[in-house]
């Protein structure tokens, strides 16, 4: 029996590397299941697997157990809506890449993403890239969408791939942690990590400007050794975000600044919709609450649009 980290899942088949840094080919024996969680793919990216060698000259190999997760990052599946998909496993933190234009990502995305981190309790940083494309209009825009969330408590920066601004903060981010790379396709992901790591040379693909959205360059998650204990695991770009498992009553807790207020209100049920004496309604009456924040807000307690 040996120990192996799960750096690629392409289905029903996974790279995976050993504690001597040896390669192989893995798969499942017969069905597995992971207790209390319905999700269509039961290893992940990040996992940390036991197996037994297969085949010596194919290099393939048998996954027997999954060792506990430190975490594990899951959204709605997109083709089975009553299951989860595992992203990753055993992260240190994520980042979520945006662009304000070509494509933009919307901020109700964004908080979506950030919904789901809380949720987990993975620490995230929301990076903007393709800054170089902005008018002077555009990056201001972008600086109050960056005091927004800083305001919030969640860690901002600035970045271009392609002129190398915000590059080294963006090296220092990663440094000595795996971390969750993610973002709509299109965003720079892999622009951006090739600007840290030419040796890797990801693929990247132009934003169809007919349709303003990106081409998918990433298949299937994997996960790229950057340095010595400096690990990403990039996704494919999402185009929706669906919330798995959480209650209406639960999502506002996964807002910090509604969190702070949930024993202010009248009623411990408060939804935060109609209820008298909301102390979170009252919050963005006054301007303390951001009124996009809420909007995303009710968009989750009302189960809409997954990509707004």
């Amino acid at each position: 029996m040996q120990n192996g980290l799960i750096l690629r899942s392409t289905g029903s088949w996974y790279d995976i590397r050993n504690e001597d840094g040896q390669l192989y080919k893995g798969r499942l024996k017969g069905k597995f299941k992971i207790l209390g969680l319905k999700v269509t793919n039961p290893i992940a990216v990040g996992d940390r697997v036991q197996f037994e060698v297969e085949d010596v000259a194919e290099n393939t190999v048998v996954i027997t157990d999954i060792e506990p997760r430190t975490n594990y990052i899951i959204r709605q599946s997109v083709h089975k809506t009553a299951h989860g998909h595992m992203l990753a496993a055993n992260v240190d933190q994520a980042v979520i890449l945006a662009t304000l234009a070509m494509p933009r990502t919307s901020l109700g995305f964004i908080d979506r993403f950030l919904i789901t981190t809380e949720a987990f309790r993975i620490p995230t940083t929301i990076v903007f890239n393709k800054t170089d494309i902005l008018h002077e209009e555009g990056r201001a825009f972008q600086r109050e969408i960056m005091d927004l969330y800083g305001a919030v408590g969640y860690n901002c920066l600035e970045t271009s791939a392609t002129e190398g601004y915000g590059v080294e903060a963006f090296r220092q981010l990663l440094d000595q942690k795996t971390t969750l790379l993610s973002g709509h396709s299109g965003v720079g992901k892999s622009s951006l990590v090739n600007a840290i790591s030419p040796d890797l040379n990801l693929r990247t693909n132009e934003v169809s400007t007919f349709a303003n959205k990106g081409v998918h360059t990433t298949t299937f998650a994997e996960m790229f050794e950057l340095a010595p204990d400096t690990y990403i695991i990039d996704t494919p770009g999402i185009k929706e975000l669906g919330l798995v498992d959480m209650a209406k009553e639960e999502i506002s807790h996964y807002f910090p600044e509604m969190r702070n207020r949930l024993n202010q209100c009248r009623f411990n049920n408060c939804l935060h919709v109609n209820e008298p004496g909301c102390a979170v309604k009252a919050a963005v009456a006054e301007g303390d609450i951001a009124e996009s924040r809420y909007m995303s807000y009710l968009s989750m307690l009302d189960g809409g649009d997954n990509r707004r």
